[in-house]
């Protein structure tokens, strides 16, 4: 019988690696493929997890410690707090695009809407004061991964 993963579960996902991707394949860990328990082939809607996936997502993604940005390639990402004053600290390594947060809303008419909060305008004040007392050296080391060179993508199979 195939297991359910528990909201905090899914957190706990992000919380440990501090930034992941939605959905995509990068640099950075996969949240639906965590949640599939392996790679996605196509995409995670056809997944037979699907509903699973979307259901963590939306969890994760409206937590109050977790940033939805653009962060990675251009793709979803969810980003720890415990990774924001390493953002901030290096902010000017990035296009304001990818710190700008995102968001849906569900309009009356049942339509969606793409919310945009640009940097800084989200950062509480008190990750700015954690951001000015880290030193560039330990920013850069929380986010390694986005700065390593890119790994070539794996090929899928036709």
């Amino acid at each position: 019988m195939a297991t359910i993963m528990t909201p905090r579960q899914a957190l706990a996902f992000v919380v440990k690696h501090g930034i992941v991707l939605q959905a995509a394949r990068g640099p950075v860990p996969s949240f639906a493929e965590y949640v599939a328990g392996g790679p996605i082939e196509g995409s995670w809607w056809a997944h037979s997890k699907s509903h699973e996936i979307f259901a963590l997502a939306t969890v994760v993604s409206e937590h109050d410690d977790v940033l939805v940005c653009k962060l990675v390639e251009g793709k979803v990402t969810y980003v720890h707090r415990s990774v924001w004053p390493a953002l901030v600290k290096l902010s000017a390594r990035f296009e304001p695009r990818q710190l700008a947060k995102v968001a849906n809303e569900h309009t009356q008419t049942g339509a969606h809407r793409s919310l945009s909060t640009p940097f800084p305008e989200w950062v509480p004040p008190a990750v700015v004061r954690e951001a000015r007392a880290m030193s560039e050296a330990e920013a850069e080391r929380i986010l390694a991964p986005l700065f390593e060179p890119a790994r070539p993508r794996r090929r899928r199979k036709s």
